[in-house]
């Protein structure tokens, strides 16, 4: 861990956090963010993201990666980074492991038809779920609601946000109001996610059989590095030289973003977090030639994995699953386990019709793939009757 005195100065500082929503003594042996972390890893929905989609639904094969292994691979790769950076690592590990704990079952399949339920009643977004599971959601404390992390984890955590939404979150949402920056363990955050799913969908796509070696080699990122690890090893075995070039690419951008990061930050000079809020841009990033490259690998990933035809097959059946389960949730909320129903029913006491849509959001974004997939079972096939 990085102590105070190892922290650059525009770093996140835990005795200057701006607090947490329900003031709490600090901890005794740890930092502020320490113990952000600490609570997230024993939260239920943390645990859930073991059986949550990355791209394959969970029940398709053990070797692919799930929410749980992603999110663990975004806080090694954040932890990596800060440290060269001397910004705080714990903090960048909460919020990479945080991130995705509002995601929906069925990877962004499940979000897009949530969202689709849910667009007269607010719509659904799985980046404003993960602050509502953590604000709100999660049970496990005498004092408050949620987890009640501090400000500048949840600030991490809220990537993107409309204005409109924003104006509904309190202090957490008044950046994309004021058009300020996250500080840069949040844009490091960030940009280690983009590292990761990246790079190991590229390794899940060839491990499934949904993309192959040549088609990468138009890719001039993986190209590149492809042949580098040819030249270098030819013997090598064709699982193995995979391995070596996803690695290979890891490192480059990994290498590339400190090294821009640091020009950046040169330049910059800012004198504390709130000196990196006010400035106009993020001051951690790539430099212009590995966003093309990126960018170009994204393009790739979207069109050649994303929309290949097994793949669809699998997000068309999720998005049934979802409101499915949605439209008999909400056309009768006694369907509900008994405590989904007794929230659903406070918020629409409170909210009407939203607060019953929003409640049974809440149940379903929780779902893990094969709890979804049986509840669904259980509601909806004639030939289930238990």
């Amino acid at each position: 861990m990085n102590s105070s005195l190892d922290l650059a100065p525009y770093a996140a500082h835990p005795v200057t956090s701006r607090g947490r929503r329900f003031p709490e003594p600090s901890p005794t042996y740890r930092s502020e963010y320490q113990r952000d972390r600490d609570r997230i890893v024993h939260s239920a929905a943390f645990r859930r993201l073991e059986y949550k989609t990355q791209v394959f639904v969970n029940h398709e094969g053990d070797m692919f990666r799930t929410r749980l292994t992603h999110s663990i691979e975004v806080a090694q790769i954040g932890r990596s980074i800060a440290r060269v950076l001397r910004l705080n690592e714990d903090l960048v590990e909460a919020i990479a492991l945080a991130h995705d704990v509002g995601h929906t079952p069925f990877g962004h399949a499940g979000q897009d038809a949530l969202n689709h339920c849910m667009s007269t009643h607010g719509g659904f977004e799985h980046n404003l779920q993960s602050l509502r599971v953590v604000d709100d959601l999660e049970e496990k404390y005498a004092e408050f609601p949620g987890l009640n992390l501090t400000f500048e984890t949840r600030e991490g955590i809220l990537k993107h946000c409309s204005p409109r939404k924003a104006v509904e979150l309190g202090e957490v949402g008044l950046r994309f109001l004021d058009k300020q920056q996250p500080g840069l363990e949040a844009q490091l955050a960030n940009l280690a996610d983009e590292i990761a799913y990246n790079n190991h969908d590229v390794d899940d796509g060839l491990r499934a059989g949904l993309i192959d070696v040549a088609q990468l080699c138009e890719v001039t990122a993986f190209r590149e590095q492809y042949e580098i690890v040819k030249n270098t090893y030819p013997d090598l075995p064709e699982r193995r030289t995979i391995h070596e070039v996803v690695r290979r690419m890891i490192n480059r951008q990994v290498v590339n973003l400190v090294e821009t990061s640091r020009t950046r930050l040169a330049a910059a000079a800012p004198t504390d977090i709130d000196a990196v809020r006010a400035w106009a841009t993020p001051l951690i990033g790539f430099s212009d030639a590995m966003r093309t490259q990126n960018l170009e690998l994204k393009q790739f990933l979207r069109r050649e994995l994303y929309q290949h035809y097994r793949v669809r097959r699998m997000t068309t059946k999720a998005g049934r699953v979802i409101s499915e389960l949605f439209e008999v949730f909400m056309n009768d909320p006694r369907l509900l386990p008994p405590e989904p129903a007794h929230n659903t029913q406070v918020l629409e006491e409170a909210q009407g019709t939203a607060g019953r849509a929003r409640a049974v959001a809440d149940y379903i974004a929780g779902m893990t793939d094969r709890y979804a997939i049986k509840e669904y079972n259980r509601l909806l096939d004639p030939l289930q009757l238990t």
